[in-house]
């Protein structure tokens, strides 16, 4: 299974498209964490499970998600309702309540993954905005039974060198 994960992308509808032309072929579900700034039914967004971010003004999104995809129950939420640019404390509370396996979530726009007692957190970063790096990024999530890839890429679609991490779930 692979998933495109993506967040922070305030207004951007020509580069959303080519990220979405560029893995349509090979990804099973298309994850935007909020902040897209574009309405629901935009044809940027079909296909997306997106939730809406604090920048959002269009209240068909959902505020958070849960989906099972591959075995894996994912989580989706911008995460400003969790304070996420103060820890993942909030959230990892909501992902164990939840029972979620992988926590997607943007609204810092630092992209980075992490494994948390069990739990796979993941930031896709901003394709507009980032912070803490320069590169403007995105995920590929590919996993094969209990071995998940979290794979950054830029706006060009190259991979991110020091991003990309494996984890293993037990």
């Amino acid at each position: 299974m692979k998933v495109l994960i993506m967040s922070d992308s305030h207004g951007l509808t020509h580069e959303i498209s080519n990220i979405k032309e560029r893995h349509s072929g090979e990804v099973e579900a298309m994850i935007h964490c909020g902040d897209s700034e574009l309405p629901f039914g935009s044809p940027e967004m079909s296909r997306f499970l997106a939730v809406r971010g604090n920048c959002d003004f269009d209240k068909d999104y959902p505020e958070q998600l849960s989906e099972d995809l591959e075995g894996f129950r994912f989580y989706i939420t911008h995460g400003h309702l969790y304070n996420v640019k103060i820890s993942l404390i909030n959230l990892s509370y909501k992902a164990e309540e939840v029972d979620a396996q992988i926590v997607c979530f943007g609204h810092s726009h630092i992209a980075g993954s992490e494994m948390i007692n069990g739990t796979l957190f993941i930031n896709p970063g901003s394709i507009r905005l980032p912070k803490m790096r320069a590169e403007k990024t995105y995920v590929i999530l590919e996993n094969s039974g209990n071995e998940v890839n979290v794979n950054f890429y830029d706006l060009e679609g190259n991979s991110v060198d020091g991003l990309s991490q494996t984890y293993i779930f037990k």
